[in-house]
């Protein structure tokens, strides 16, 4: 059976990925705390912060071969930069775009021994437009375009593919901060008139796994239309 490593797999984005693959992969699943929330998923479970690198060292000694990595480990800051601290934008970067250094540094080691992969990183469209009131957030997912397409030239040559989903407004607990006035003025600007699922961004993650490995450095939007 193929292996896959899914990040920020407890709830959410996370969890619909692990619910979609785990027929078809081994999973080795990460998540910040709530490991619990986990149990009920096959597969190898860990609780920590993938913005350590040893922390992710650990893991990864337990993982002798992996064939899909799906970074989609993230939190978000909403406000204003002058309120916000050092710390605040220190962790959004760390848990939003170090961590993706972290899990793709030892799994193209695994990776390139097989000559085949896949790296999925779960972007936004924040990353390419960027978003007044989440500086950090918009910041961190530029990054993570950036580096998708810098890191699909290096392996290109070992047949491992390497590719971001740049998302709209997927319907998690990330957006509980927005009023319900604030998801219908939203929703008003969508062409598809709704917010995405967790289980279409499953699904998406799914087939793109699936696709010819000359698919890569490829940023690619979902988000209904909107932008």
């Amino acid at each position: 059976m193929k292996k896959a490593l899914i990040t920020g797999a407890s709830r959410g984005i996370g969890r619909a990925i692990a619910e979609r693959l785990k027929d078809e992969y081994e999973l080795y699943l990460i998540c910040r705390e709530n490991i619990d929330m986990m149990k009920d998923l096959p597969g190898h479970h860990y609780a920590g912060d993938v913005g350590r690198f040893d922390f992710v060292a650990e893991v990864f000694k337990e993982v002798d071969s992996l064939d899909l990595l799906v970074n989609n480990a993230g939190i978000s800051y909403f406000g204003l930069v002058q309120d916000m601290t050092h710390n605040d934008w220190d962790e959004v970067l760390r848990t939003d775009l170090t961590s993706i250094f972290n899990t793709s540094h030892h799994a193209t080691n695994l990776m390139i021994k097989n000559h085949s992969g896949r790296i999925i990183n779960i972007s936004s469209q924040w990353g390419v437009f960027g978003a007044s009131y989440e500086a950090a957030y918009s910041a961190a997912k530029g990054g993570m375009n950036a580096f998708t397409k810098a890191l699909a030239k290096e392996l290109a040559p070992s047949g491992i593919a390497v590719n971001a989903l740049a998302l709209g407004v997927i319907d998690t607990d990330m957006n509980r901060h927005l009023s319900d006035e604030d998801k219908k003025a939203l929703v008003d600007q969508i062409p598809a008139d709704r917010l995405g699922t967790p289980e279409e961004v499953a699904d998406a993650v799914y087939h793109l796994s699936k696709m010819p490995t000359y698919l890569t450095g490829q940023i690619i939007s979902m988000d209904g239309g909107w932008i």
